[in-house]
């Protein structure tokens, strides 16, 4: 069995790795000359500098699974147990979220009334359509909820507008409460239960973890392990499907080829899937252009730990919209992780732009660095200029799962049943997270190898 996975970032490094190891003939096509897609770590003058995503949750046993099969299990770190500690901005101010009954009455995020508005939440009838999650959140618990605590989490984990994203889409467990049992609160009771009767954990509890040499050592690792079969600068053109198999035109140093192949692993981002299927799949295509990705900008700063003012045991901090600043929040790197900065230093990730302010992703590095520390340096209470500085930008980041974004999944699956053989296996299908990639890399890689879509 000959299989094309097109596209290295990890969902087609996961599946390629899970064809081979099922016995499959897998070549990997990779326009870049790296691994990886979005995931990548450098060290700088001591920084360890991520340009993507810092971390993963252990919430499915496949990255174990994974990990053990690259022998990769020394590498993997956990953070830090301060980290379960997380800010919200208010006021200008940091205000830790609640990490129980106590703290959530005491804290000032949210007012009085706000709280009390929970009371009724039990008594909120089920929606009749599909929702934004701003929608779902302000009928549910009310609008200060919705500010201060799902505005700035879908900005920290899509770059995303809650008015846009579906409920049903990007937060599906979420949207479960409602349907199975009728509401948040007595969902999180009612599932709780279920869970320690099952011997389970619930996916908020799981384990965060990332590598001592940061997240770009596993997709290099699956590469290195994968050799041959993986073709670097080989930039496919489109595929094709005729009596002899799947058909995959591509341009490897400036010429073109051709192969034919049983099967086909769609892994590029969709706006790259729909080029590459508009001559075979039109309406596929036009499906997957409905896709947004915002730019967003990564600027990692270092700091002498003296000149930052205030305690940074935590993971780091969201920013409200309603705040009307310039960042999406900053992660605490070296608190969350060993090995971020040199010794007496720390290091700092700040996100700028998204869906909420995309021009300013597009600003010049030097722009976006000056932003991210003027920030950093008023909520923080930081003295003094950067001690380091560095910054990724990526002009498409985070794909959103957007109000409709279930029926261009559909579409998706549809096309994989009429076409035995051919997947797609991407971030914007089944979860944007790492671990939910490399899940879905093996759940691709097992359909394949028992010939089932």
């Amino acid at each position: 069995m000959r299989i094309a996975v097109i596209g290295a970032g990890i969902s087609g490094l996961a599946a390629a790795h899970f064809l081979k190891s099922g016995g499959a003939e897998v070549t990997v096509y990779e326009k870049n000359a790296v691994p990886g897609g979005t995931i990548g770590s450098k060290v700088v003058d001591g920084y360890l500098v991520e340009n993507g995503p810092n971390s993963t949750s252990e919430t499915n046993f496949v990255i174990d699974e994974l990990l053990s099969d690259l022998s990769m299990k020394e590498e993997k770190v956990y953070a830090d147990e301060n980290s379960k500690y997380r800010f919200i901005v208010r006021d200008g101010r940091l205000h830790a979220l609640p990490s129980g009954p106590g703290s959530f009455l005491s804290t000032k995020l949210w007012s009085g009334p706000a709280k009390l508005r929970l009371f009724a939440e039990p008594f909120i009838g089920r929606a009749e359509h599909e929702e934004s999650i701003a929608d779902f959140v302000t009928r549910r618990l009310g609008r200060e909820f919705l500010d201060y605590a799902i505005n700035p989490f879908v900005a920290g984990v899509y770059a995303g507008n809650p008015s846009d994203l579906s409920v049903r889409a990007a937060f599906p467990k979420l949207y479960a409460l409602e349907e199975k049992y009728g509401g948040l609160l007595k969902g999180t009771v009612k599932g709780a239960r279920e869970r320690k009767k099952r011997g389970t954990k619930a996916k908020a509890s799981a384990k965060l973890f990332a590598f001592k040499s940061g997240m770009g050592i596993l997709p290099e690792t699956i590469a290195r392990k994968l050799g041959g079969a993986v073709r670097f600068g080989v930039a496919v053109d489109n595929v094709t499907k005729d009596k002899s198999g799947f058909v995959v035109n591509f341009i490897a140093d400036g010429k073109p080829g051709s192969e034919v192949y049983d099967g086909v692993v769609l892994s590029t981002p969709a706006f790259a899937a729909a080029a590459i299927l508009k001559s075979w799949l039109p309406e596929l295509s036009s499906e997957l252009l409905k896709v947004k990705y915002p730019p967003v900008a990564v600027a990692v700063l270092g700091y002498k730990r003296e000149r930052v003012k205030i305690d940074l045991k935590g993971f780091g901090f969201l920013v409200p919209e309603v705040e009307k600043r310039n960042i999406l929040g900053t992660i605490w790197s070296s608190s969350i992780f060993p090995n971020r900065a040199p010794e007496g230093y720390v290091e700092f990730t700040t996100f700028v732009g998204g869906s909420r302010q995309p021009k300013l992703a597009a600003l010049s590095a030097d722009q976006v660095l000056k932003i991210a520390h003027e920030e950093n340096a008023n909520l923080m209470k930081i003295e003094g200029q950067p001690a380091f500085q560095a910054v990724s930008k990526w002009e498409r980041a985070i794909p959103q799962y957007n109000i409709g974004h279930l029926s261009i999944i559909d579409a998706v699956r549809h096309v994989e049943t009429l076409h035995d053989g051919f997947y797609i296996c991407c971030n914007y299908k089944d979860g944007i997270s790492v671990s939910d990639c490399i899940a879905n890399g093996k759940k691709t890689a097992e359909s394949i190898l028992e010939g089932v879509n």
